[in-house]
């Protein structure tokens, strides 16, 4: 696979060789210690097609080290089972056949103790190549993408037990999180404004970064302001009491159609007074930052508050500290995932981690972009169509993993992520 050094960011030598090592083994062990509650049917199953069962993210991201590391730069080595790569590609058109995805929940086998065997050859065998400093981009590449399947599996597997009339609890122990401060105000109260002018935006090229968030251009922003909190669950049940999901002025055409077709009234999760959680059904906190809603809802929402949902430029360009001397937002501050305890979101005026925050941007390609060449090249360029960038981080996110170029998008219908909303406002 050839790979565009250009085009995957990575950190200094000292850093590759160290910190990217211990890094590799972190994650890998997170990845593990996550999944560890799991029986072999907890992991076998799939709740929908958006949704991939938890075995088969163990083993995809285990085939994504063997094949773009081990596979290319180990010497001798052989595939760990022929037939598996035909199982745990994704999407990698130049990686040839493979299942299709809405099959995955029919895997039931492998087991998943030969999955997790699968996991201990690969780590086994990688631990000659993470010294290489040649290779130093392409691990800082696959650790990336193992973060991203860590929050994958998070919610993909509440889904799934979501599905079981049982409520099933993953973990027994209530939802870890940081303290909040008190909340106050109505919705939207307290903002962060912007004077507005040329903002750059897009990845500085220091560190890490994937290829969709370059190449840093020039962007005009005029004056605006960003919630300083994101909108909780009291605020979201107001909305509804006010008949927020029986009012067609409120809504975009197609949200209006999504919202009558599924018989949408609530966000997904939502029980009466209670949510749904890694820990079963509990007790909805009214101050929590409310998660688990499409696009389509978060709109329709800012235009009930007298609002809108911010531009990706916008909330940038807050995030990297843009207006007046205000310091740029720490991306390690927040409620993000950093052991294995159960997600749940806090609430408080950070930007990063309680949940992703819609904006109203498409997910496009910014000006000259130019995707990596070789298989790497279809992780992000070819899914630019008919989606939206979400900015922050979750409460399943690993820690560290986001910044404030990072784009991450969904489909307007799209909600069983951690997804939740800032307001923003004209000036």
């Amino acid at each position: 696979m050839a790979l565009a050094e250009s085009r995957i960011r990575h950190e200094t030598d000292s850093e590759a060789h160290g910190d990217l090592a211990a890094r590799f083994r972190a994650t890998r062990a997170l990845t593990e210690a996550l999944a560890a509650p799991l029986s072999d049917a907890d992991a076998t199953i799939q709740s929908m097609e958006d949704a991939s069962p938890a075995k088969w993210h163990l083993a995809h991201t285990t085939w994504f080290w063997e094949t773009f590391l081990l596979r290319e730069h180990a010497p001798g080595y052989d595939l760990f089972d022929e037939d598996w790569p035909f199982l745990f590609n994704s999407y990698y058109e130049a990686e040839g056949a493979r299942i299709d995805r809405f099959a995955r929940g029919m895997l039931s086998r492998p087991s998943l103790g030969q999955v997790r065997a699968y996991r201990a050859r690969i780590d086994e065998n990688m631990e000659a190549l993470l010294a290489n400093p040649d290779l130093a981009p392409l691990i800082a590449l696959g650790i990336a993408h193992e973060e991203q399947h860590i929050e994958l599996l998070l919610t993909d597997i509440k889904h799934a037990l979501f599905q079981n009339p049982l409520g099933p609890a993953m973990w027994d122990a209530p939802g870890a999180g940081s303290e909040r401060p008190a909340e106050d105000g109505e919705a939207g109260s307290g903002w962060l404004d912007h004077p507005g002018g040329v903002a750059l935006i897009g990845h500085d090229g220091s560190g890490f970064a994937f290829d969709n968030e370059g190449p840093r251009h020039r962007v005009l922003i005029e004056p605006f302001a960003l919630g300083r909190k994101l909108v909780t669950n009291r605020e979201w049940a107001e909305f509804i009491a006010d008949g927020g999901y029986r009012t067609p002025s409120l809504w975009l055409s197609d949200g209006l159609g999504w919202v009558r077709e599924h018989g949408i009234t609530a966000p997904l999760y939502w029980r009466g007074d209670e949510q749904f959680t890694h820990c079963g059904w509990r007790k909805r906190d009214p101050d929590a930052p409310v998660t688990h809603i499409s696009y389509y809802e978060a709109d329709a929402f800012a235009t009930w508050a007298g609002a809108r949902l911010p531009t990706e430029c916008e909330w940038e360009a807050i995030a990297r500290g843009s207006q007046g001397d205000q310091p740029a937002h720490d991306p390690a501050f927040g409620n993000q995932l950093d052991r294995a305890a159960p997600p749940l979101p806090a609430g408080g005026d950070h930007l990063f981690g309680d949940c992703w925050q819609f904006t109203r941007s498409a997910y496009l390609p910014y000006p000259r972009y130019q995707p990596p060449e070789g298989a790497v090249g279809e992780y992000n360029g070819k899914f630019m169509s008919g989606q939206f960038v979400l900015k922050g981080a979750s409460c399943a996110t690993v820690r560290g993993h986001s910044r404030a170029s990072y784009r991450n998008f969904f489909y307007p219908h799209q909600r069983w992520q951690f997804t939740g909303l800032r307001l923003a406002k004209d000036i």
